[in-house]
């Protein structure tokens, strides 16, 4: 679910704004004033903030500058007037809305990378690097080391990455996982490098740094 900080210190306006964006499906918090809102935008990672400028600690424009210098997020100003009819009237929600959305098309989505340790996967380009060196893999011993990092820190049993990887159910004495996990050692492992691919005995295995 897309994620709404509205940094807003009227609060009728402010609950106006939630309910109406609530109702079209986004998740949304409110922050009362500027510190509130970089103390909000930085514990919750929101996709998009709408953003007061008349604000009673922190100017809004400070508070915009800031969160722009700490990520590529959408900032929609709300129009600086006094009173709720005058702030309504000069943007009215099916505006803000049309604005929200459009923000939001435009924002270039970030490339995921799952990290354990020195290990870095992209899971977009299927790109393997450790400690700045690129690894190349097959499918399947990609797709086995993408399940195994997505569950970092977790034991994962035989059964579920058969399932996940194979795509059907193998005989519990299989040796397939087991010749995999060997060849990824080979590759993922180089000189005085620890192995991040940990066997559980009779269970299955747990990639951690």
């Amino acid at each position: 679910m897309t994620k709404i900080l509205v940094i807003e210190d009227e609060e009728d306006i402010a609950s106006f704004i939630r309910r109406g964006l609530t109702l079209k499906g986004y998740e949304v918090d409110v922050a009362g004033t500027g510190g509130a809102g970089l103390d909000a935008f930085r514990e919750q990672e929101p996709d998009l903030v709408v953003l007061d400028l008349m604000l009673p600690d922190i100017d809004g424009i400070q508070v915009c500058e800031r969160i722009r210098a700490a990520a590529d997020v959408p900032v929609i100003m709300l129009t600086a007037l006094d009173s709720i009819g005058k702030k309504v009237e000069g943007l009215a929600f099916d505006e803000l809305l049309a604005r929200i959305r459009a923000a939001l098309r435009r924002k270039t989505p970030k490339e995921e990378h799952i990290k354990v340790g020195d290990l870095t996967i992209s899971p977009a380009s299927r790109e393997v690097d450790r400690a700045g060196r690129q690894i190349e893999l097959t499918n399947r011993e990609y797709e086995l080391l993408e399940f195994l990092a997505r569950n970092a820190g977790k034991v994962v049993d035989k059964r579920a990455i058969f399932e996940k990887v194979w795509g059907y159910d193998f005989e519990a004495e299989s040796d397939a996982i087991k010749v995999y996990v060997r060849y990824l050692r080979r590759k993922l492992n180089g000189p005085g490098e620890t192995d991040l691919i940990h066997a559980i005995r009779s269970v299955g295995y747990m990639l951690k740094a």
